[in-house]
């Protein structure tokens, strides 16, 4: 019986996370991007903070996806400090418009 309910929350949370990036406007997307730019707005770019990586492009990805990374980095679940401290100050709306935004670049 547990195992139901857990799952039916894990559905719940996924619709409800495609709920938010599909109410999400891409024209106040834009306006937010501020602090993506610097690191996501450089094709090619790595980082070397905090271990040399490359820098994932956010253009093009499924705005669902987006909303679900940037929840995960604000509770922790992704340990990337520059994007829980960017995540945490981001509001469900500001994910769903960075989402959408993003989400319809390519």
């Amino acid at each position: 019986m547990q195992g139901r309910h857990l799952l039916l929350a894990a559905m719940m949370a996924a619709l409800s996370t495609g709920i938010q990036a599909a109410g999400g406007s891409a024209e106040a997307g834009k306006e937010k991007t501020a602090a993506c730019i610097g690191c996501h707005g450089i094709p090619g770019y790595r980082t070397s903070y905090p271990e040399v990586y490359s820098v994932p492009k956010l253009g093009g990805q499924h705005p669902e996806y987006i909303v679900r990374a940037l929840q995960a980095y604000k509770a922790g679940e992704r340990s990337h400090q520059s994007m829980q401290g960017i995540a945490g100050s981001l509001s469900d709306q500001d994910m769903a418009d960075l989402a959408a935004y993003y989400g319809g670049e390519r």
